[in-house]
Parts: structure tokens; C-alpha cells; sequence
């Protein structure tokens, strides 16, 4: 049903909202913080994009991480400052960017910019963060969208859709309903005063998730932002895709199971309305295992009918597949099908089959624990 709510809201009522407006007067200066792994080979596109949208004033940071490349030395020859960290023991993107924002104490800005080294962000996203996140003064999510790249071992196509689905309608259906969205790691702005109090050092595999939580119960709830954009591309080799999933499937999968029973009981007891939207948010799994898990459920259920006992589940159960049947379709018809045709609906249960075995690999206990740089070989 939260699913259902979101994509409806996204499709029937998005129409209401409205760009953000920046204020009389000068714009609040920016920092820009990059947390970069070994991300030498593409780092420099990437600054070139963030310092095409800064102003005189603003800082562009990189935080060079544990790196064995040329990373901090591309970032110098872009004219980005540059802090190196080496600590083996400390490894995960948390950790660069409380490295980051604790090297921006000395000479802070108002609003500090999340964005990870191989991200572009669209014309106008830069000022477009920064006027809503000064507006309403809380963590501020731009649209993360991924994409294929132009060479590719894999047929990108219901992965994109599906990308659209939780980053794209979902956060906008609680944005008509004026709630919270998650955070998603790259095209985040922060108040300084927000981030510098966060608890971003730990080694969490989906630390984007975790800080947005953690700042809706510190009372700073993050607002989505559909009108700032920020892009990547799917790895192009099977190995990188596989690692991919992996990490953003089990990592939400883990905080599920471990984060959100606490946090849903915290939000009915203090009646934090905020904190129980993100946390049914978060409740909702990953659309081929929402798919598979809503199957199941009805066939066990026809089953338990069929041999005479009540049909109760059974209608419940029904109900609950059609609502995700008529989610998913509202979700194509409104942002699918320039990547997803009509012929190509016949991938999403094959799609959907493969990631059986990483669902297998998490609930037998092998999660990947480490901060990877994701491999975009063009061969594997």
C-alpha cells in the first residue's frame, strides 16, 4: 500500500509542485564536497561539471580516500583542494566525508553539496539545491538518475526503470503528501549547521540511507527536490552491475531488517509523522523482491483456500497484487516507456529471476561490508 500511495501521488498530483525560487539578495555560498576511492580515470569530468555551476567563493573539495591511484593528483590538476585520508582500518565513504566536512571547520560555507566522482549534475541542479535547501533549512535530495552507457555487456533497460521507480516517483509521491524522502548518496545539500553535527563516520554499506534516517529523528528530515538532476551511468561489465546490486540491494535489505522495526516503534511514541513516512519508505523492498514476496503470498494463500480453509488471506493477498500491478503500470506509463517498450516487458521476469541468487547470497549471511570502487570495465 505505500507503494501504491507513492506512485499514485506521483502520477496524479506531482503537477502541484513547483520549482524553487531563489531569494532577493546573494546567494548563500557553497562547498562541494567529492569522496572519492580510486576514481582517477573519470574525476576530472566531473569537477569540470561542479566548477562550471560555482561561484567566486564557493570551495570544490575532494577527499581522496585510502587511494592506490592518481586520484588526488587529477583533482590538484582540475584546481580542486584536495585532503588525502589513509587509514585502512576506517574504510567507507562515511569516513571520507567526515573527513571532509571536519577539514571545512576552519572556513565553512552555508551549504555543503554531496556528490560522488563519476556524477554530472544537469544545468541549474547546483543553484537549484542550494535555493530549497536554504529555503526550508533541511537536507535537500536532488534527482538521482542512472542510465546506460553507450557500450554495455548488459541490457540496461528494466534496471533503469526500476531505478526511476524507487529515486524518481517514489520520493515524489511524499513530496505531494509533504513528507520526507531517503537520501541517496550523491545530489545531497546540507545546511552547515545540519551537517556538521551528523554522525557520518561508520563503515555502512548504504550510509546515504542510514544519515537520512538519522537526521529525520534529529529533526531534520531531508525534502526531495525533483527539479535539481543528478546523473551516473550502470556499470557497462557484468562484474560491475553484480557489485552494484549487491551493495545497494543488501545494504537496504540489512537496514530493513535491523533499523526499521526500532524506528517505526520510536516514530508511533513520539507521533513523529516524519520519521513513520521514511521508515515505511524504507520498509519497501526492492521492486523484484516486492514482486516475488507479493506472488508468493497469493499462491500460498490460493493454496490455504483451495483446501477449504478461509479466504481471507486470500483476498488480501489478491488486493495487495493488484495494487502493485496497477503501481507498476502507472509508474511505466508515467516514466517508462522510452526505456522499457512495449516488447521489452517480456525482460522483467528474467530480470527479476537473477536476482535470486543475490537475495540467496544476503539471507545465508555473505554481504559485502567494504566501500568498492564499482568496476566500469568495458570488458570483464
Amino acid at each position: 500500500m505505500v507503494f501504491f500511495l507513492e506512485i499514485v501521488a506521483a502520477v496524479a498530483l506531482s503537477w502541484r509542485l513547483r520549482p524553487p525560487h531563489s531569494s532577493a539578495g546573494v546567494r548563500p555560498t557553497v562547498a562541494v564536497l567529492v569522496p572519492a576511492h580510486n576514481e582517477g580515470l573519470g574525476l576530472q569530468a566531473t569537477l569540470a561539471n561542479v566548477s562550471s555551476q560555482l561561484l567566486p567563493g564557493d570551495r570544490l573539495l575532494v577527499i581522496a580516500d585510502n587511494c592506490s591511484d592518481d586520484t588526488a593528483a587529477v583533482a590538484r590538476a582540475a584546481g580542486a583542494e584536495v585532503v588525502e585520508r589513509n587509514d585502512p582500518s576506517k574504510h567507507g565513504k562515511g569516513y571520507a566525508l567526515d573527513w571532509g566536512v571536519r577539514h571545512l571547520c576552519s572556513d565553512p560555507r552555508e551549504i555543503v553539496i554531496v556528490v560522488d566522482a563519476d556524477c554530472r549534475f544537469a544545468n541549474g541542479a547546483v543553484d537549484g539545491l542550494i535555493s530549497t535547501s536554504a529555503a526550508t533549512g533541511r537536507p535537500t535530495q536532488a534527482l538521482y538518475l542512472m542510465t546506460a552507457p553507450p557500450i554495455s555487456q548488459i541490457n540496461h533497460q528494466v534496471a533503469e526503470f526500476s531505478w526511476r521507480v524507487k529515486n524518481w516517483l517514489r520520493p515524489l509521491g511524499l513530496r505531494v503528501f509533504n513528507f520526507p524522502c531517503q537520501l541517496m548518496g550523491t545530489g545531497m545539500a546540507f545546511p552547515w549547521n545540519v551537517i556538521r553535527s551528523a554522525d557520518l563516520a561508520n563503515a555502512q554499506i548504504v550510509e546515504d540511507l542510514k544519515l537520512g534516517l538519522d537526521l529525520t529523528l534529529a529533526g531534520h528530515p531531508p525534502v526531495f527536490c525533483p527539479f535539481a538532476r543528478v546523473t551516473s551511468e550502470f556499470a557497462s561489465s557484468v562484474k560491475g552491475a553484480r557489485t552494484q546490486r549487491k551493495r545497494w540491494e543488501q545494504g537496504h535489505l540489512d537496514l530493513i531488517l535491523k533499523a526499521a522495526p526500532r524506528l517505526f516503534a520510536i516514530a508511533i511514541a513520539r507521533r513523529n509523522w516524519d520519521l513513520l513516512a521514511v521508515t515505511l519508505d524504507l520498509a519497501v523492498p526492492p521492486l523484484s523482491l516486492l514482486a516475488m514476496m507479493a506472488l508468493g503470498t497469493s499462491g500460498f494463500s490460493l493454496m490455504f483456500a483451495i483446501f477449504g480453509h478461509s479466504s481471507t488471506a486470500l483476498v488480501i493477498s489478491a488486493a495487495s497484487l493488484s495494487c502493485l500491478a496497477i503501481a507498476t503500470l502507472l509508474a511505466w506509463l508515467k516514466c517508462g516507456r522510452d526505456v522499457v517498450p512495449p516488447a521489452a516487458l517480456l525482460l522483467i521476469p528474467s530480470y527479476a529471476f537473477r536476482k535470486f541468487r543475490l537475495y540467496r547470497s544476503y539471507f545465508s549471511g555473505r554481504m559485502d561490508s567494504q566501500w568498492t570502487r564499482t568496476d566500469r570495465s568495458r570488458f570483464d
